[in-house]
């Protein structure tokens, strides 16, 4: 039994309080659950602070987890802060999370960026991706995946991550809060922006980069780097423009094919490296509420259920990916003649249907040969089949219902969806490679038995979901970053293999820019 005290502590203590869903903004209740549990009296002095947010869904009814600090001062958090710049210039290529982080950090090193991006500024690229919608048209440069703020901007906006080791997550969470995003990020445990809010936080990044001296060019498509004896010098963009440099920071994105070929072609190593493909699974928000908080309807303070699920196969791992609860399923084509599927929700997630990739893992083995580009051909060769197994002009997706896919046959009819460019019913356990097919099916059925209706007739499947990762890697040593074969070239972000998300993408942005900075101080 704890004897209560007056006395605040220097030091914040952190103690956990379970919340019923209409009493977790209810802050004096909060706030006297947290000193009994800290064992003190309210004397009024006592700061109390809610640091982290989560859900415990394990009771009949979910209630709300806080990670409460009791006492102490509240930590100052990071902001930009840059530093007059220097005559050194590095070269980013790629505005997404990993190019704008890397971009803020070399100015706060005194270091000029120089940003080149293959795409269009925010504004300009939400008209090209919404003629995806009404005329099925894809500009190669400027889509779900290309242009400012990368992939994330319009598919979602999550911000959590598994890969902490890799660097400092209250620093980038820091750091979108100084350019505008809700505090409530640095609280909530799977914090999350939206397709909606993004764009505007990208633009302010932008506007910070140009306001301290840095540079950033849009629809600057780099064709070739300037290499002289193992050393980078700059690189040439498709006009035949050449923009010098000392060093050249490579933050391309998953889906820019174009420049693992022409690292090939230079002589500059690649490697293959195995990542997931598989399909969408689309349900009602409805009955993924049921199925993950066990009650329904769901209780309105509470935010729509998610999940993260995976299973062992016979022959592979199959694993929930990108999940979008209160979502839409959207094309993610980044070139004519392929049909790509990815998911996102606005910051409300509000709407009718979750959905999420459900993928298996696909490994160099799985495609003969040692070039290293087989299983980007491979990742290209299935989006192609499914371009084509539909009118060939559209990104209408193929689909089929849980239930039919479990047992080899096309659906008769198939239920209401997201995905607005349409979808047709299609035997999408023919379409698949064999081998994902098999995988798929066993996981399926496994998760299903787990989950109840997760693979029913309610669910639905959309294929492709393939850009769950680069099926390639371009190698960097582990202590300078820099490619070992040339000087200067520093690999970043999920194109090279090292980051997987937002969040991730953003550290190692930050992890290279620093990387660069040592380098220059040798």
């Amino acid at each position: 039994m704890n004897t209560l005290t007056t006395k605040t502590p220097m030091e914040p203590v952190h103690v956990d309080v379970l919340v019923e869903p209409d009493k977790h903004d209810d802050a004096a209740y909060v706030r006297a659950q947290a000193l009994a549990k800290a064992g003190l009296d309210d004397d009024g002095n006592i700061r109390v602070r809610v640091v982290r947010r989560s859900i415990d869904a394990r009771a009949k009814m979910p209630r709300f987890l806080l990670r409460v600090a009791v006492g102490g001062t509240d930590a100052t958090p990071s902001v930009f802060a840059p530093k007059r710049l220097g005559g050194q210039r590095v070269i980013v290529v790629g505005a997404g999370p990993g190019g704008y982080f890397a971009a803020l950090t070399l100015i706060e090193a005194g270091l000029k960026p120089v940003l080149l991006e293959r795409g269009r500024d925010v504004r300009a690229r939400l008209k090209d991706v919404k003629k995806i919608y009404s005329e099925g048209l894809v500009n190669p440069h400027s889509n779900y995946c290309f242009g400012e703020g990368g992939a994330g901007t319009y598919s979602d906006g999550k911000l959590y991550t598994r890969s902490k080791k890799r660097g400092d997550v209250d620093r980038i969470l820091d750091l979108f809060v100084a350019h505008g995003a809700s505090p409530d990020i640095g609280v909530d445990a799977h914090p999350h922006l939206g397709s909606n809010v993004l764009p505007k936080l990208v633009r302010n990044m932008r506007e910070a980069i140009i306001a301290a001296g840095g540079e950033i060019h849009f629809e600057a498509h780099v064709a070739d780097l300037m290499l002289d004896s193992g050393q980078v010098r700059g690189v040439r963009l498709t006009g035949g423009e050449a923009v010098e440099g000392e060093a050249v920071i490579l933050a391309t994105g998953h889906s820019a094919r174009d420049i693992y070929g022409l690292l090939l072609r230079r002589g500059v190593r690649v490697e293959a490296k195995p990542f997931a493909l598989g399909v969408r699974i689309e349900h009602p928000q409805e009955l993924v509420d049921r199925m993950f908080y066990h009650h329904s309807p769901r209780h309105p303070a509470l935010p729509p259920a998610s999940y993260r699920l995976a299973c062992q196969t016979a022959e592979r791992g199959v694993f929930s990916f990108c999940m979008c609860p209160g979502g839409f399923v959207v094309p993610a084509s980044t070139a004519p003649g392929e049909l790509v599927l990815n998911g996102m929700s606005l910051a409300s997630r509000k709407a009718p249907f979750a959905n999420a990739g459900l993928v298996a893992q696909i490994n160099p083995a799985d495609v003969h040969g040692d070039d290293p580009l087989a299983l980007l051909r491979f990742q290209a060769e299935v989006e192609q089949i499914m371009f084509r197994a539909g009118d060939g002009r559209t990104q209408r997706a193929p689909a089929q219902r849980a239930d039919d896919f479990l047992q080899g046959r096309i659906s008769a009819n198939l239920g209401a969806t997201s995905y607005i460019p349409g979808v047709y019913g299609a035997p999408l356990h023919e379409l698949l490679p064999a081998f994902v097919t098999r995988a798929l099916q066993e996981g399926l059925a496994i998760l299903g038995k787990k989950n109840k209706g997760f693979d029913s007739s309610e669910a639905t499947l959309l294929a492709v979901e393939s850009r769950t990762s680069s099926p390639v890697r371009i190698p960097r040593d582990s202590e300078t970053l820099m490619h070992p074969q040339v000087s200067g070239l520093f690999p970043c972000g999920e194109g090279a293999g090292y980051a997987g998300g937002i969040v991730s993408a953003a550290m190692d942005g930050v992890a290279v820019a620093r990387a660069v900075e040592r380098q220059f101080k040798k």
